[in-house]
């Protein structure tokens, strides 16, 4: 009964600590403006950005027009002196592919193919195979050329089994299937944020039935019916590959604001500047994707530099922290969250921004010019969701709608944007988002389609949100174990 009181205390102590309006707060939250928020985001989402997809000359653009911004506004540069923080992305480039079966020559494309992951440079020769029936823990496969024949020409064993099968060492593993010439070969791979080729992995190859039977000759009918018992059959392999690999980078940018007594406490407001790029010769200008977030974080940035102009900065430090490689995969969040500038247990909160510019049309119960998404803030502190309700309440009044927060939820954007880094490194977190509409990843995501009366509201949120966050006398505490599964 105690332990029940004491907590309807504790929460009757914070909503009550959030009652009293902060004019000053209120003013410079004003000067976020849906003008300002157009006039920035025509340019982040312009044809000259060319859908700022990771590693290409658009996102440099992109970071470039941050960075000016930033300094523009008054904002610091967060990385020691710097405005960017540099992260490693990886190219590969297969130059030779060659396999010779009993010196007979098999072509690359329509004999045999290989994820480029999945390559490494090597030459190697092999005067007998090992023909697996079915993967097991006995056989002596350490060193040696494995050869697994598909079941009906396309099923190859679990993953879990081929996974395994990797970890016994062989030296490579040819997987035969009936499809290898309908298989993609690129020659050149995507960019990549894992450097592959220190994997401890086999040299892994799909081959052609012709050539699983020049392989296991007489062998083959059976192996192919799957009535061939795991055995080993003499016969000559050479394998030649070459790859080469280009190193290349991308960027977060970051900007801060000091704090005064407390200044040595983290709020985080993040948006990822990214986008896809051009598909298919169309530029994807990621206007509300996540365009609006971007240029939501330049604004905020640009109220608290005003704030703190005036003698009125906030308490906590603020980082102000654009991403790239969300749509990657998460990339740049990730590589802060493992190489933080700043501590992230002296983190009180990420406040992620990613597509607020635009409103659900899907909605018929709710007032759709006046509703926002929130997601994952009562996953890791109890007072984080009273918090966000009390100052939506007291300055914006917007209605607040958690429907994509259900851990049911198939969408599962919980776990799709870049507060999800930080949430697992144990920070409160609260993800702000207007919803899935048609010109999502789309040509038409355009800065034309945004509401910008709507998006100016969402900013002024989030900078309020950011306010109270940084002037409240604790940080947030994290008292909801951390429930945070793979991706």
């Amino acid at each position: 009964m105690r332990t029940y009181f004491l907590a309807a205390l504790s929460l009757l102590a914070l909503t009550a600590s959030a009652q009293k309006k902060n004019k000053t707060a209120e003013q410079f939250s004003k000067t976020i403006t849906a003008d300002d928020l157009k006039t920035h985001l025509y340019i982040l989402a312009g044809p000259e950005m060319e859908g700022r997809e990771t590693g290409t000359a658009g996102q440099r653009k992109a970071a470039d027009y941050l960075k000016q911004q930033f300094q523009r506004i008054g904002i610091a540069p967060a990385n020691n002196g710097n405005y960017e923080q540099f992260y490693p992305l990886y190219k590969d480039t297969l130059k030779e592919a060659a396999v010779t079966v009993n010196s007979k020559s098999f072509e690359f494309g329509k004999d045999f193919s290989a994820a480029l992951n999945n390559i490494i440079t090597t030459q190697q020769f092999f005067s007998e195979v090992v023909y697996m029936s079915k993967i097991d823990t006995t056989t002596d496969i350490r060193g040696k050329a494995v050869v697994i024949v598909a079941k009906n020409g396309t099923q190859l064993p679990a993953f879990n089994d081929i996974n395994k099968l990797y970890s016994r060492q062989p030296a490579a593993v040819l997987f035969v299937v009936n499809n290898v010439d309908k298989t993609p070969s690129p020659r050149a791979g995507r960019l990549s944020m894992s450097l592959y080729r220190n994997r401890q992995t086999p040299l892994v190859v799909r081959i052609s039935e012709a050539m699983g039977e020049a392989l296991l000759k007489n062998d083959f009918a059976n192996a192919k019916a799957q009535t061939l018992e795991t055995k080993t059959v003499a016969t000559e392999l050479m394998l030649h590959f070459k790859k080469d690999f280009d190193v290349t980078q991308a960027s977060n940018v970051l900007g801060f604001i000091e704090g005064t007594d407390k200044k040595d406490e983290w709020v985080i407001i993040s948006a990822h500047y990214d986008h896809v790029g051009v598909i298919g010769g169309k530029i994807h200008p990621g206007a509300d994707d996540d365009g609006s977030g971007t240029v939501g974080v330049l604004e905020i940035a640009e109220a608290f530099a005003k704030a703190k102009a005036a003698g009125k900065g906030p308490r906590r430090s603020i980082l102000f922290l654009a991403v790239s490689g969300e749509e990657k995969g998460l990339w740049g969040s990730a590589y802060y969250a493992e190489h933080p500038v700043y501590p992230l247990e002296k983190t009180s909160i990420d406040i992620n921004i990613d597509m607020i510019g635009r409103k659900d049309d899907n909605l018929k119960s709710l007032d759709s010019n006046n509703h926002v998404y929130l997601i994952g803030d009562d996953k890791l502190s109890s007072q984080l969701t009273p918090f966000v309700d009390s100052i939506n309440k007291m300055y914006i009044n917007i209605i607040t709608d958690r429907k994509y927060n259900d851990p049911k939820d198939p969408n599962r954007l919980y776990y799709r944007s870049d507060h999800y880094n930080f949430a697992a490194k144990g920070v409160p977190i609260v993800f702000f988002f207007d919803g899935i509409h048609k010109d999502y990843h789309k040509p038409s995501d355009t800065p034309d389609k945004i509401n910008y009366d709507l998006h100016e509201k969402r900013s002024r949120l989030v900078f309020l949100l950011a306010w109270e966050a940084a002037n409240r006398n604790n940080m947030f505490v994290r008292d909801i174990p951390l429930n945070v599964p793979p991706r």
